[in-house]
């Protein structure tokens, strides 16, 4: 999920781009109610909510783009805001055919479908492309490939090729078809059960909620000088877990938290480097653990907590083991005890928190001890959240007599259009998705990629899953986090199984390669993110990021030898965690810390050390692993003590600095 929270007084106002936010707001309210009384009704059904909404979130991406001079900006701004209403135009003519036609379309005209059908079906799926052509382009190259192979595959030798399609058959498995496409069940996700989440998120946006959370991580820096760095990772921790999208925590906390660390002495590569481990985090963490694991749930036909339950434990260790990362470099690194400037908190900052707080553990409640529905959970959590702090804000307002009605609208303003901008985002991306996957499946091609897979699982199981990390870390390298997990699941994942692993295990694997992929060179929009905030080389930010993300690396064959990481929450995964976390933390202390003043003995202890977290991470037998574990415990608590008195002395000898941790963007502080 993207970060598109950008204040309104922000954008460009000439006229044309007023017109164009006029126009936007107009369409995002629109959108707000519509999907509002879904939530509430289910009326008509998830097939005619995607014909009627993916045209709208369409429409919504493009005019936000007009509405900030960035839609063909070479153009200039009155053809930019006519192309968008040109689009616009284009996006309701589809829609009123479509849903007018529904039930012939999908009914009666299966396979003989007119050439009206076609043109308002294809319109559509052209233009989820082009804003692909924009926003993604090498997923929009990949989508080119597929539909261009979908067509011309008797030009393709040996085991891929296929006879090919026709033209319009192409067209209608990426729209008109319904089952495929650009309205299937991943745009119908992306409206409804992600979108229901997005409403909590747009509520704590609107209310300052995360701003609050940002100022309490400069409370808790400021008790002790050398608990900056480790405010990076528990600001992102907490931004995490509303939030799903690792570039969004790097955007909203790593311009309070870069700028504080490189003033504590960090490389500028070392601060972003640590932001962009810490925003990764917003893919793992649940109760909102990114697109993928939406996708994961729909994919297994399963409940969407049973997903968030198992990613309990892998976020854990994956924090755990980035906070004492961090915490070695601050060791090596942090040349100054950095005091944050803090304002004192107000009642309503602590309310913001409470308000953070009581969301999370309100979805965990719903979905785990009361067992209520995904969707329904997240609704209810947001209709209180929003009454709540809906009504103390106007008693805010009113008591200060600020009665002017933009000031008492403007954050209601502000949620809709949060929401109104990141649900749509989301939702093309889905659509796009959709057109990949329905060339996937006319092709082929995962069944002859799964042939070759099961060809070297008959080898054996270690060489199938290297192939398979292979696989995913070439899709990840071009595709966001969303489309290596489809890619992998589809093309992968019914193969691994069919060799006998877990359908549990197999998917939280490709979950791990696909976060992976986020950071993995050469392409990384968090890493993007955080070293254009910190002006440092975007290559060596990724390279130091992937440094600190050792745990993540490791969990993906982890989960192989310790599947209980994943297959049962609760009690049944404490033993495999504790085994995780103590190999993982016994690797990043041998790679990155020190435990003798004689360079040859100290090596020698971390190459050990290392060895034997290796064993304790992936030994099949639980027996071996657990000695190893305890022989790597007995290595850490040495290199924690001799860690600490180093760290201890070299703070005492720096001199204090006083930095100032500021909101991020989009984040007002509250009155």
């Amino acid at each position: 999920m993207t970060d598109s929270n950008k204040d309104i007084t922000s954008l460009p106002t000439t006229l044309p781009l007023r017109i164009a936010n006029w126009i936007f707001f107009a369409a995002a309210l629109f959108f707000f109610l519509y999907l509002s009384r879904y939530y509430v009704t289910g009326a008509g059904g998830p097939t005619l909510l995607a014909v009627t909404m993916v045209p709208v979130a369409i429409a919504l991406v493009y005019l936000n783009d007009a509405r900030k001079g960035e839609l063909y900006p070479l153009l200039g701004p009155w053809l930019g805001l006519l192309i968008a209403v040109i689009y616009v135009g284009i996006c309701a003519a589809a829609t009123y055919h479509l849903v007018t036609e529904l039930d012939e379309i999908r009914i009666y005209r299966v396979g003989f479908w007119d050439r009206k059908d076609y043109l308002a079906g294809g319109a559509i799926a052209a233009l989820v492309l082009e804003y692909t052509r924009r926003k993604y382009l090498a997923l929009f190259v990949v989508n080119l490939l597929l539909l261009g192979y979908t067509v011309y595959g008797y030009l393709v030798p040996g085991m891929f090729h296929h006879p090919g399609i026709s033209f319009n058959r192409a067209v209608s498995a990426v729209s008109i078809e319904m089952s495929t496409g650009v309205f299937e069940r991943l745009s119908q996700l992306g409206l409804t059960l992600i979108g229901s989440f997005i409403l909590v998120l747009a509520a704590l946006r609107a209310f300052n909620c995360i701003d609050s959370i940002l100022r309490g991580s400069a409370h808790i820096a400021a008790r002790s000088p050398a608990m900056l760095p480790q405010t990076a990772v528990v600001g992102s921790f907490a931004v995490a877990a509303v939030s799903g999208s690792g570039a969004a925590n790097a955007a909203t906390t790593g311009t309070a938290t870069i700028p504080a660390l490189i003033r504590a002495g960090f490389p500028r590569v070392k601060a972003a480097a640590v932001e962009t481990a810490s925003s990764l985090g917003g893919q793992l963490m649940p109760p909102l653990m990114g697109i993928a694991a939406f996708m994961m749930a729909e994919i297994m036909g399963v409940r969407y907590f049973d997903v968030v339950s198992r990613g309990f434990g892998p976020a854990f260790i994956y924090f755990l083991g980035v906070c004492v990362a961090v915490y070695l470099l601050a060791v090596r690194y942090q040349s100054k005890a950095v005091v944050p400037k803090v304002e004192p908190m107000g009642l309503l900052d602590w309310i913001n928190i409470a308000a953070y707080l009581l969301s999370v553990a309100g979805l965990i409640y719903l979905m785990g001890v009361e067992r209520k529905a995904a969707m329904t959970s997240a609704q209810t959590v947001f209709v209180f959240l929003f009454s709540g702090l809906a009504l103390l804000f106007l008693a805010q307002r009113l008591w200060h007599r600020m009665w002017h009605p933009a000031e008492l609208l403007r954050p209601f303003h502000k949620m809709v259009e949060t929401f109104a901008l990141t649900t749509s985002e989301l939702t093309v991306l889905l659509a796009t998705l959709g057109i990949l996957t329905a060339a996937f499946t006319v092709t082929g091609v995962p069944t002859k990629v799964g042939i070759l897979v099961m060809e070297v699982a008959s080898i054996h199981l270690v060489l199938m899953v290297l192939v398979a990390f292979a696989f995913g870390y070439l899709v990840g390298m071009g595709l966001p986090v969303a489309p290596t997990y489809i890619v992998v699941a589809v093309v992968i994942a019914p193969f691994m199984i069919r060799a006998g692993i877990d359908p549990w295990v197999v998917h939280f694997f490709a979950f791990f390669v696909a976060v992976f992929g986020e950071l993995s060179p050469p392409t990384s929009v968090t890493a993007a993110v955080t070293s254009r905030i910190a002006d440092a080389p975007f290559v060596r930010t990724m390279i130091d990021a992937m440094g600190l993300c050792i745990p993540l690396i490791l969990m993906i064959f982890a989960v192989f030898t310790r599947p209980e990481l994943v297959l049962e929450p609760g009690v049944a995964q404490l033993a495999a965690i504790v085994l995780v976390s103590t190999g993982t933390l016994g690797t990043i202390f041998g790679l990155q810390g020190q435990f003798h003043g004689r360079p040859g003995i100290d090596r020698l202890l971390r190459a050990l050390l290392v060895i034997l977290s290796m064993v304790t991470l992936l030994h099949p037998e639980n027996t071996v692993a657990t000695v190893a574990a305890t022989l790597v415990l007995v290595g850490l608590v040495a290199g924690i003590l001799r860690t600490y008195r180093i760290r201890r002395e070299k703070l005492a000898k720096a001199p204090v600095t006083e930095v100032e941790i500021a909101p991020g963007p989009g984040d007002e502080r509250p009155v």
